[in-house]
C-alpha cells in the first residue's frame, strides 16, 4: 500500500469509529444536501461516484441514496470498517455500492479502478504526505465530462505553520496527554462563539448546530482538526491553476477566509 505517511499519522479511523454514534437522517440529509449544492444535480442517478479517502462512508452514503453506483477507499484500515458499517446499516448488500482499502497515491491501484464521473475526496489529500502527487494522481480517475468535487485546507501563511507544529505535537504525545493539545485548541476555536450564544440566551447553541454542516460533528471534528497530520495547504488560486493546467475548469468554489477547507467542483472537457 504505498503512502508517505509516517509513524506520527493521525488515527483518521478511530475518530470516524466514535463519530459513527452519533449518525442520524438529520446528518444524512445534510451531506446530501451539501452534494447537491455543490454539484448543481438534485439527483446522481446512473452516474459513478468514487469516494477517494471516504472516512466515516457518510458521503459515500448520500451519494448512494442519490441514485449513484458508489465505490468507496480509504488507505485506513479503521475508516474502511467505518465505511463498511455504514453501507451495512443503510445499503445492506446492495451491489451499487464497493467498498475497499486503497491508497490516492498508489497508481497501480487507481488505474484498476477505471473512471468516474464524479471523483469527491474532501479533506483528503492534504493528509496524505504528498498532496500534490495525490491531486494529480486523483485527477486521472476522472471520466471525459465528469466532476471532480475537492476540499482542501487553506493555506493561512504563518498561522498554518503554527498549526502543523500543533497537529505533530498532538501525535507524538502520549495519548493520555493530549488533553494538553485539545484543552486550548478548543477554548481558540469555539471560546467567542460560546461566549456570545450565552449573551444571547442560547448556550452552546452554534456547537449543538454543527450537524447542518454537511451533517458533521463538532466534537469529532475537533478531533479531526487538531490531530489531523499529515497536514499540508493551498492558495485557492494555485488549486484552480493546477487543475486548469490538467485541462478541468472550475464550476463551483466556495473560500474559507480562515480555518478550514476550500473547496472546489472542476469539470473536465470532454
Amino acid at each position: 500500500m504505498t503512502t508517505v505517511a509516517g509513524p506520527d499519522r493521525f488515527a483518521f479511523g478511530e475518530n470516524w469509529r466514535r463519530f459513527l454514534a452519533v449518525i442520524d437522517d438529520h446528518r444524512i440529509h445534510e451531506a446530501e444536501r451539501s452534494l447537491v449544492e455543490m454539484l448543481g444535480r438534485p439527483r446522481l442517478d446512473g452516474l459513478r461516484f468514487l469516494d477517494v479517502g471516504s472516512g466515516s462512508g457518510l458521503f459515500s452514503l448520500a451519494a448512494w441514496r442519490l441514485g449513484a453506483t458508489v465505490h468507496s477507499f480509504d488507505f485506513d484500515p479503521a475508516s474502511v470498517a467505518c465505511t463498511r458499517e455504514m453501507k451495512r446499516r443503510f445499503a445492506g448488500d446492495d451491489a451499487r455500492w464497493t467498498v475497499d482499502r486503497g491508497s490516492a497515491l498508489d497508481p497501480d491501484y487507481l488505474k484498476s479502478l477505471g473512471t468516474a464521473d464524479i471523483v469527491y475526496s474532501w479533506g483528503v489529500l492534504h493528509h496524505t504526505g504528498a498532496m500534490h502527487r495525490a491531486m494529480k494522481l486523483i485527477a486521472g480517475l476522472v471520466a471525459p465530462g465528469g466532476m471532480l468535487y475537492i476540499a482542501l485546507y487553506n493555506d493561512q501563511g504563518w498561522q498554518s505553520r503554527g498549526w502543523w507544529f500543533v497537529k505533530r505535537s498532538y501525535n507524538v504525545l502520549p495519548g493520555a496527554l493530549h488533553f494538553l493539545i485539545v484543552a486550548p485548541v478548543m477554548l481558540v476555536l469555539w471560546g467567542p462563539r460560546t461566549i456570545v450564544d450565552m449573551i444571547q440566551g442560547h448556550p452552546f447553541s452554534t456547537f449543538r448546530d454543527y450537524s447542518s454542516t454537511r451533517g458533521m460533528s463538532a466534537w469529532h471534528g475537533l478531533f479531526d482538526w487538531v490531530g489531523g497530520f499529515p497536514y499540508e495547504v493551498a492558495r485557492p488560486d494555485d488549486v484552480m491553476g493546477f487543475y486548469e493546467r490538467l485541462g478541468f475548469s472550475l464550476r463551483e468554489i466556495r473560500k474559507r477566509n480562515g480555518l478550514g477547507c476550500n473547496e472546489f467542483v472542476f469539470a473536465l472537457e470532454r
